[in-house]
């Protein structure tokens, strides 16, 4: 039988380095992608002690012709997009870089697997950000989206593209809509994070306080 080949964009990450993981123990070839995979470090990958086992490729989501060459030299059977401006409160200094990273970045791949045929599937990471303020009322599938930041408006637009080119030309094309989600590999921008080093520093006899605003 045939390995599945999977391609994971933004595999450096909290997400995509568990992911390279369980699809490694399921039998997959997994290849994953970062703007500069010569100069990243994918530290997560090396103390998992997978980092050997994956083939890395540069690409920057946001120019279709990088996109649509990876695709074409990897050839997946699965693509999965974890990559992209990952901050809220980033997104407001940064809404353009924020904007392009996530729904172009996202369009460029659906444009990309349309090209070159169509046969490939493809997971992208959605965020409960696009629900916005929900009153207090616990949202699910059917909440409309309301959001009030740069991600969140970037990532609405991710799903609406997913969901115009799975009903468009039949691609099998589907978003995650996540959580709050948090691992020991979360990095210290989030606010977990940095609840977590702040309490830690208080417990050995630092004087500061912590605020949350």
């Amino acid at each position: 039988m045939k390995q599945k080949i999977a391609l994971i964009c933004g595999i450096s990450g909290q997400d995509g380095t568990y992911l390279a993981r369980l699809l490694l123990a399921k039998g997959y070839v997994v290849h994953g992608t970062a703007r500069d995979a010569q100069m990243s470090g994918f530290g997560h990958l090396t103390a998992f002690g997978i980092k050997q086992n994956i083939t890395f490729h540069s690409m920057a989501l946001n120019d279709f012709r990088s996109v649509l060459q990876i695709l074409s030299r990897v050839q997946p059977d699965e693509v999965y997009n974890l990559a992209g401006q990952s901050s809220v409160g980033l997104s407001f200094d940064q809404p353009v870089e924020t904007l392009e990273s996530i729904s172009v970045g996202t369009l460029n791949l659906l444009e990309a697997i349309r090209f070159t045929g169509g046969n490939i599937k493809l997971y992208s990471a959605g965020s409960s950000e696009c629900f916005g303020d929900t009153g207090g009322i616990p949202a699910d599938e059917e909440t409309a989206f309301r959001p009030r930041s740069p991600y969140a408006v970037a990532k609405a637009t991710a799903f609406w593209e997913l969901a115009n080119y799975r009903e468009a030309y039949n691609l099998f094309a589907c978003t995650g809509i996540l959580f709050n989600h948090e691992s020991p590999l979360r990095p210290e921008r989030f606010v977990t994070k940095k609840i977590i080093k702040s309490a830690c520093r208080i417990a050995k006899g630092s004087l500061e306080k912590l605020h949350i605003r």
